[in-house]
């Protein structure tokens, strides 16, 4: 019988750039993100993101416990690995968030991303998730919910 072996992570990716759909949780699932307030501070984050981190964030969705945005590393000098942005992502907004009346943690220590492999993915990743909202129950139409949107165009 043959012996069966672990799939291994990608040691490298030909796309370029590649886009990285992400997805962070709220600490015990917590419904504390879809408030005005919250999703300003999540947005100022992601809009920095290039800035701080050489990443680009695209398109973005907040629900009331987890928060999925699409992203790219601009492959410059100097740029953070996905797991630094994403972590100094989650530490700067729980600072704020908590300074805002949160409760701490407010993140889940891990989180989701899934490397896209065409432009077609990423359309159809994006139709998915801005229909969160709606399967949620949240609103009867996804352009009816107020915390989506985009941060820049993600180009391949």
């Amino acid at each position: 019988m043959p012996e069966h072996k672990r799939l291994r992570r990608l040691d490298a990716v030909s796309i370029e750039p590649p886009i990285y759909f992400v997805t962070v949780c709220a600490k015990d699932r917590r419904p504390i993100l879809a408030d005005a307030e919250v999703v300003s501070i999540l947005r100022d984050e992601l809009a920095s993101a290039r800035i701080r981190h050489a990443w680009s964030v695209g398109r973005y969705v907040v629900m009331p416990d987890h928060l999925h945005f699409f992203c790219a590393c601009d492959e410059t000098p100097g740029a953070a690995s996905l797991s630094r942005f994403v972590g100094s992502f989650k530490e700067w907004t729980a600072k704020r968030i908590v300074a805002a009346g949160a409760r701490a943690p407010v993140w889940q220590k891990q989180f989701f991303d899934h490397l896209l492999r065409s432009d077609q993915s990423y359309q159809t990743k994006w139709v998915y998730v801005r229909e969160n909202p709606v399967r949620a129950g949240l609103v009867a139409k996804h352009d009816d919910w107020p915390y989506a949107g985009e941060i820049e165009i993600l180009q391949r």
